[in-house]
């Protein structure tokens, strides 16, 4: 029986050329073995981008709609790896040129894999507020896979033990044909054995085991930039793991962490304080010293000022992480009332309560 290609895709025959991209992409990142790995997805991965091979060309859908085949569908297959678009998807494998060579009528053509480029790693970095307004150079050890010294990242014993695989004569690809109901269907698939390189190792490294990479721990000091904030990204190329084969080492990427300050809450590139001062201060004014991230400060506290009172500190904040210039400090005083005192100081605050009862203010008002 025919295949239903257009249930495949999940579209109907109506569908533009569009529509059957969108679904294609849709459903072949949904059943890629290295994303979905039920038993049947490699199946389903296969099944999906013969369909999308066959309503993709204008010509060959024109006929599969008037007769549910293609005379020569199948001849556009001639070396149409499915594995490699399995094998390809870790190393930024995209749909879209996949589906682009459906419409221009391009074949895919066996190719060799290279060697994968080395893992991503990530790496939590904790720094106080202080680090992040100033920068700071910081060590960290990373665990990682770096490329053997022995032998180079070759995964031989020596340059003489690597030799084309006898399996597939070097091409890295091995041509299978099976019948199917509308002819003869041929694909080439990855060899097994060199796994799409097209050379193998007769003797491997004894360092490394044949792998190119050997586990180490590595110490790198990394720059936190002035201005770095709560989930700040760094990365830093090529120190992440070695790729496959001496292929292109991965990136290290740091995500900075702010811990709490005790004192100081940071808003953005501002940062807010609370700041006791005596009330006589409050009332007379006078000048009170605050810290700030970059030490202590004088700030000037004018006569009459109230409880809750925010002045702000210009450039006393945190430096901007992108362009030029600093946040502000905003200092919220809060006057302190003392608990206790002293008979003489009771006796000058009675004086002075006479005085505001007839000046008929607050406490006039009151009484």
């Amino acid at each position: 029986m025919a295949k239903d290609y257009y249930r495949i895709l999940g579209v109907d025959k109506n569908s533009t050329k569009e529509e059957i991209k969108k679904s294609y992409k849709k459903l072949a990142k949904k059943y890629h073995p290295d994303l979905n790995k039920s038993s049947d997805a490699d199946e389903k991965f296969k099944e999906i981008n013969e369909a999308a091979a066959i309503l993709a060309d204008d010509q060959k859908r024109t006929q599969y709609d008037q007769f549910g085949t293609t005379a020569d569908q199948f001849k556009g297959f001639e070396g149409f790896d499915f594995s490699d678009f399995m094998s390809d998807i870790g190393d930024r494998f995209d749909f879209d040129s996949i589906f682009e060579s459906f419409f221009g009528g391009g074949h895919f053509r066996s190719r060799r894999r290279g060697p994968r480029r080395g893992a991503d790693l990530r790496y939590d970095l904790e720094i106080t507020l202080e680090e992040a307004a100033k920068g700071a150079a910081k060590h960290i050890v990373i665990p990682r896979l770096e490329q053997c010294s022995k032998c180079h990242g070759s995964g031989a014993e020596s340059e003489a033990d690597i030799v084309n695989c006898p399996d597939c004569s070097g091409s890295g690809m091995q041509r299978r044909t099976q019948r199917t109901p509308f002819g003869i269907f041929s694909t080439t698939t990855t060899c097994g054995k060199c796994r799409g390189q097209g050379k193998y190792i007769k003797k491997e490294c004894e360092v490394c085991d044949g792998t190119g990479v050997v586990k180490k721990t590595r110490k790198l000091e990394v720059k936190v930039p002035e201005g770095a904030e709560e989930g700040t990204n760094l990365r830093v190329v090529n120190e992440g793991e070695a790729g496959e084969k001496g292929a292109e080492s991965g990136d290290l990427y740091i995500i900075i962490h702010v811990k709490e300050h005790e004192i100081f809450e940071r808003q953005g590139d501002d940062v807010y304080i609370n700041a006791p001062i005596p009330f006589t201060i409050a009332a007379l004014g006078g000048e009170v010293e605050v810290p700030t991230l970059g030490g202590k400060a004088k700030l000037k506290i004018p006569s009459g000022t109230q409880n809750n009172t925010i002045f702000r500190m210009k450039g006393k904040g945190i430096p901007y992480l992108h362009g030029h210039g600093t946040g502000n400090e905003n200092v919220e005083v809060i006057v302190e009332v003392p608990e206790k005192l002293s008979k003489k100081q009771k006796e000058l605050l009675k004086e002075f309560e006479k005085e505001s009862r007839k000046k008929k203010g607050f406490f006039g008002k009151m009484f």
